[in-house]
């Protein structure tokens, strides 16, 4: 119980104290409702249009589960692609770090045009966004793998294939769990961003459709409880990706550690 407590407490006392400074700098500095709404007009918001931030949640979770997914499975291929040669690496890493240095927001557009408005786009903008964090770390996973292992399953007539399967992805599955962590977060970042772009409007329109049509309305609570919604979902993404990673590596993380 009081380990349950220490994990929760201090970031429940954290988001409180933000609560209390958010109604605190609306009050004392009188600032109008349309340019800061207050925590309760937010909740009220939600309240107001639940079905609609439920509708628009869903998309938006669907849309970056699923590039956040591609983006795992292609990262890890690719980052152990990389680590099979130097010649490999020196020539196809700089094209994937490109895709960590051309902002989304400035390519977003293209993918309308190749996709069309909608899921596929968006999805397609994501995978671009998460994967070089877990190409990345898979990389620096599977060059870290110790020598003297390597030498082993070599004299004992393992192949490539067996190598890599029984060694060096289990060596590397540390980093891929931090890439993909990371991955996790940019995933929601790069949902929402491409739906700033190839989203749609309506009953069907996606939490980033909706942020972009709340400031065209001056709906700013309705933009808050989105942008507050998106963090959650980024949140429980997060989460779930520690699960899975503490499943996958409670062998190094010991039952008394944090």
């Amino acid at each position: 119980m009081n380990g349950f407590l220490s994990r929760v407490l201090p970031p429940a006392l954290v988001f409180l104290a933000f609560l209390l400074l958010w109604s605190g700098l609306i009050r004392f500095l009188d600032i109008k409702e349309y340019l800061l709404p207050s925590p309760l007009q937010v909740l009220e918001a939600m309240r107001a249009d639940a079905g609609l931030l439920l509708a628009a949640t869903l998309r938006t979770m669907f849309a970056t589960v699923l590039g956040f997914l591609v983006a795992s499975v292609v990262g890890v291929l690719l980052g152990s692609l990389l680590g099979v040669s130097r010649w490999l690496e020196r020539g196809l890493y700089p094209p994937t770090l490109l895709l960590q240095m051309v902002p989304l927001i400035a390519i977003a557009p293209l993918f309308v045009v190749w996709f069309g408005f909608g899921m596929r786009s968006t999805v397609g903008a994501t995978v671009v966004v998460a994967i070089f964090p877990v190409i990345a770390n898979t990389l620096g996973g599977i060059r870290s793998t110790p020598a003297e292992h390597r030498e082993l399953f070599r004299l004992l007539g393992a192949g490539r294939w067996a190598t890599w399967w029984k060694l060096e992805l289990p060596s590397a599955t540390p980093a891929i769990v931090t890439g993909l962590r990371v991955a996790a977060g940019l995933s929601v970042i790069g949902a929402i961003t491409a739906e700033f772009v190839s989203g749609y409007t309506g009953d069907q329109a996606p939490l980033g459709s909706l942020i972009m049509g709340s400031i065209k309305t001056f709906q700013t609570d309705l933009m808050f409880a989105a942008i507050l919604i998106s963090s959650g979902v980024g949140f429980l993404l997060f989460g779930i990706v520690n699960l899975v990673g503490w499943l996958l590596l409670r062998r190094w993380h010991g039952s008394d550690r944090s």
